[in-house]
């Protein structure tokens, strides 16, 4: 008899249905409209240099660049997902490897144009548009230049 009662106390035991208040109607899931929004993050390390800047940023520094994606759709595949977030992550590492641990004044388009965190948000978006399906819209990108300051382009 006590071994039983160890077998079940180690069992997995469930908790009653709730039955408060905002309890589920278990119809949520037959509502149409509306969208979705999926963010991913990632990061590289690279160096810049801002030319024509009057203040210490003019030399050449580093930052550990946090970037932020935000791609949005209404509609799901088969399996109940916008779009996977393996994939968005795959793509976003491929665009983000053109300046991983480089200077960013060396990669086109920035070695003829300023590499401020406001131009790389806007050429990370229109590069990683690319890549996305059809069903796909982006709508933003988000740069951490650093914990304390961000950048965000959405056209």
């Amino acid at each position: 008899m006590q071994q039983d009662d160890e077998i079940l106390d180690r069992t997995v035991r469930k908790n009653a249905p709730y039955d408060g208040p905002g309890k589920l109607t278990g119809s949520s899931h037959l509502r149409h409209g509306g969208h979705y929004e999926l963010l991913v993050q990632d990061h590289f390390d690279a160096a810049h240099a801002l030319p024509g800047y009057d203040g210490p940023c003019q030399y050449l520094h580093g930052h550990t660049w946090d970037v932020e994606v935000v791609v949005i759709g209404q509609h799901l595949d088969e399996v109940g997902m916008l779009y996977d977030f393996k994939d968005i992550k795959r793509d976003l590492h491929a665009v983000l490897e053109n300046f991983d641990h480089r200077c960013i004044n060396d990669v086109p388009p920035f070695d003829v144009i300023s590499p401020t965190a406001e131009h790389l948000s806007r050429v990370v978006f229109y590069e990683l548009e690319k890549t996305l399906p059809a069903h796909i819209s982006l709508k933003e990108v988000g740069i951490w230049e650093s914990p304390l300051a961000k950048v965000t382009y959405r056209p």
